[in-house]
């Protein structure tokens, strides 16, 4: 379990490991708690044999240096598939990593750039029959527009094993008409 850690206007700051957040906890830089997913941290024992807890909640605020995230995400193939859904969208049909590629819409060697907005993932079949052209040209059209991630959906990204109310936290700002969905191939 990773705790997502926020700011102290709730915005999101990073993954941290449940011993950083337990250092949160003990140091009392924790503002407030989200989430409903807790896990007890066990330290060592008092003079009269009873042992510390630390209950941790898997969204929590702190004090502290807040990182200017401007919700940029590199591109790469791992974080374009999670974001397309592991679909081609092309075909339409779900495939493993694997059998994925990366489609520039705008072919690189026409002046196309290798930006989220300009990238889809592709089946190898509709990569290869797309080639060189533009989905006008190869008479081939898109399921879902391709969109540039924002902060939320970066942590989304980022992450493998979202908890449930980790996940519904950062779904409330994903950008409209976006379909993201956790199960993976």
């Amino acid at each position: 379990m990773f705790v997502l850690r926020l700011n102290k206007s709730g915005m999101p700051q990073a993954w941290i490991t449940p011993e950083e957040a337990t250092k949160y906890y003990a140091q009392e830089r924790v503002l407030f708690e989200l989430g409903e997913t807790t896990k007890i941290m066990r330290g060592g024992h008092n003079s009269q044999g009873v042992q510390s807890t630390i209950e941790l909640s898997s969204i929590i605020a702190c004090e502290g240096k807040v990182t200017n995230l401007d919700g940029k995400i590199s591109l790469s193939n791992r974080y374009l598939f999670r974001r397309d859904n592991f679909l081609c969208l092309y075909c339409g049909q779900k495939f493993k990593p694997s059998l994925l590629t990366r489609d520039h819409i705008i072919p690189r060697s026409r002046g196309g750039k290798d930006r989220w907005a300009n990238c889809a993932t592709a089946c190898t079949r509709c990569n290869c029959h797309k080639a060189d052209r533009t989905p006008e040209e190869a008479n081939m059209s898109l399921i879902a527009v391709p969109f540039v991630p924002n902060l939320y959906e970066r942590f989304y990204l980022m992450n493998r094993r979202i908890l449930a109310d980790q996940m519904a936290f950062l779904g409330n700002h994903f950008s409209k008409n976006q379909r993201w969905r956790i199960d993976e191939p």
